[in-house]
């Protein structure tokens, strides 16, 4: 029989330890740790769909103080005769909280209320923001649960499975005895093998927390219906589990009131991720028009590089210019503190293409051309052809005019400086000059003769070297 006993889950031996004055309560501290993690784990989510740092705690600074309440509210209104009838408690123990009782379903009301405040203020909308968070509210649930555990409260009938659970006989400083008794301690006498419902709920909330982090991944849904699935996905485990507990509770038609808020909050999610939106909202859609962060550029700006800054006739320039020349395609450093000049890159692409007021000065300064008439006597131009006359100046024959004022020019500048006529330089191998007195073999001079240089009598004009 022992061995058999060994086998099933005991509960702690109490659940409140006094430090001093100060009692430390392990219901309050489940539900602490829980909503710390929640809070740590749906900031990291809500940053990943594009939302600020340190907004799920503004929120929760709203949510979670209406969520107890509401809790509270919630169960004290279901749980009306234990407070305001013939229960063991009186009146002023509904304001209790750290003694338990949180009805999960005036939590979430309640801090759906609060964090619709927050996000408000904060200028978040509160679809995406309650998909962010849905699976981390469940995980601080199921965190919670353990704090049943140390109060030993919400367990179903007697069983004897092996996971059933031992609720124990607990006594107070006063002597009173019983194993309802939060703040007393266990007598080691067992009072009953129970059905561990808080386990199960536990358990069913991590699963369906497994669950929406699969889906949300899989088919990244929003605009609320991560967490309309949340609240469905628990209400089914909730309903079944309420089926097992034993508690007292209140009744409408001989069934608990939990099982009727099961079905009918279970029918609204359910409606609600039929006709909401498909799809996941964008970083920028989950904030109210003006409170979404501006979005950084996507590239940062080069300071003294411009492109597609230039006139339209700078621009019609430049890609004429792009066809014959390929550097003319890259962007180019441009010191925005000097006013443009000739220099610059736009200045040098328009000179590319002469304006049409430069071409027809041209024409203009070109000398004019005689033609000669039947006597041969050269007469002025405007009396050739008129035909050629009328004719605009082509490319070719501007060229041609300006290839011929060059030649007069060039025939009037022999006709002023006559050119000096210059000698080739001598080869590297010819003997040196005889008239130079330098001592040398005779024969070398001899032989040198041909080379002199003719010497002219100034007298007779007759070359001394044929003497």
């Amino acid at each position: 029989m022992t061995t058999e006993l060994l086998a099933y889950i005991p509960s702690p031996s109490q659940g409140v330890w006094h430090l001093g004055p100060f009692p430390l309560r392990a219901y309050a501290l489940c539900i602490i740790v829980g909503i710390v993690v929640a809070i740590w784990w749906g900031n990291r989510r809500w940053i990943a769909r594009g939302g600020r740092d340190g907004e799920v705690l503004d929120v929760a600074i709203w949510a979670v103080p209406f969520g107890l309440i509401g809790g509270r509210i919630y169960h004290v209104i279901t749980d009306w005769n234990t407070y305001f009838g013939d229960g063991a408690k009186e009146p002023v123990d509904a304001f209790k909280i750290w003694d338990g009782g949180l009805g999960i379903w005036g939590a979430v009301a309640f801090g759906a209320l609060g964090a619709w405040i927050g996000a408000r203020r904060a200028g978040i909308k509160l679809p995406p923001f309650g998909d962010a968070i849905a699976p981390p509210i469940l995980l601080a649930q199921a965190i919670g649960r353990l704090g049943n555990w140390f109060n030993q409260e919400l367990y179903g009938d007697r069983t004897d499975l092996p996971w059933g659970l031992k609720i124990y006989e607990r006594s107070d400083s006063s002597g009173f005895t019983s194993p309802n008794l939060i703040d007393g301690k266990s007598t080691g006498e067992v009072y009953a093998i129970v059905q561990p419902t808080f386990l199960y709920e536990l358990l069913w909330n991590l699963l369906i927390v497994a669950a929406l982090i699969i889906i949300d991944r899989r088919f990244r849904i929003g605009h609320g219906r991560l967490f309309a699935l949340y609240v469905a996905g628990y209400c089914v485990g909730r309903f079944v589990i309420e089926t097992l507990r034993t508690d007292p509770a209140t009744m409408l038609w001989d069934i608990r009131i939990n099982l009727f808020t099961s079905a009918l909050v279970f029918v609204c999610a359910a409606l609600y991720v039929v006709i909401a939106p498909k799809g996941r909202e964008t970083p920028h859609d989950i904030y109210h028009p003006g409170a979404a962060p501006e979005a950084g550029p996507t590239e940062h700006p080069v300071d003294g590089y411009v492109e597609d800054e230039r006139e339209p006739a700078t621009v019609a320039a430049a890609g004429t210019a792009k066809n014959s020349d390929d550097d003319s395609t890259h962007t180019r450093r441009v010191d925005l503190d000097k006013p443009a000049d000739s220099a610059g890159p736009v200045a040098g692409l328009e000179s590319k293409a002469p304006p049409a007021a430069a071409a027809e000065a041209t024409t203009d300064k070109t000398p004019e051309v005689t033609a000669p008439d039947a006597t041969g006597v050269a007469q002025p131009a405007a009396a050739a052809d008129s035909e050629t006359v009328d004719k605009p100046a082509t490319a070719e024959a501007t060229a041609a005019t300006t290839t011929e004022t060059t030649e007069q020019e060039t025939s009037a500048t022999d006709k002023s400086e006559p050119e000096t006529e210059l000698l080739p330089p001598p080869p590297d191998d010819l003997p040196p000059d005889p008239d130079i007195e330098t001592p040398g073999d005779p024969k070398l001079d001899k032989a040198a003769k041909p080379y002199r240089k003719p010497k002219p009598d100034t007298a007779t004009g007759a070359d001394e070297s044929s003497n």
